[in-house]
């Protein structure tokens, strides 16, 4: 006798899945893009941003920055002689990826700049001044 494990919870996100499916092209906020993990923290005087896109063609990654928000954006082609029938599983995805992250702090985005090394994009965005902060003292004058 066969035992099958009981998973409830991924069953029904499985059936959700299913369920979906044919409505995904209906409406854009359903995606099936890839989102890139970020790390973002500070070293001196810049923000570091760092993402993993290993086997991605650093030609096909737009990285831009708005105000305080950095977008990234691109595609990863993934070309095989194995036809789709004959996965077993596949878990390596190919696609277009996006990301928007809103910046911590104020930066310099037009000093921004970026490097690829061993699969690992990496973005060097020198912060902004912060503006002194004065307090400044208001009189109130006392009505008659």
């Amino acid at each position: 006798m066969r035992i099958t494990p009981w998973k409830p919870l991924l069953d029904n996100f499985d059936e959700m899945e299913h369920f979906l499916q044919p409505y995904q092209s209906m409406h854009p906020s359903i995606d099936r893009g890839i989102i890139p993990p970020v790390d973002i923290y500070e070293k001196g005087s810049s923000l570091i941003i760092e993402t993993p896109l290993a086997g991605v063609d650093p030609n096909m990654v737009e990285v831009s920055v708005e105000g305080d928000t950095l977008t990234i954006k691109g595609s990863m082609e993934r070309k095989t002689e194995i036809d789709e029938a004959n996965y077993y599983r596949k878990e390596v995805r190919s696609g277009t990826m996006f990301r928007k992250i809103p910046l911590p702090v104020q930066v310099l985005g037009e000093k921004a700049e970026a490097s690829f090394n061993q699969g690992m994009l990496r973005i060097d965005i020198p912060k902004a001044k912060e503006e002194e902060k004065k307090t400044i003292k208001i009189n109130v004058k006392k009505s008659s």
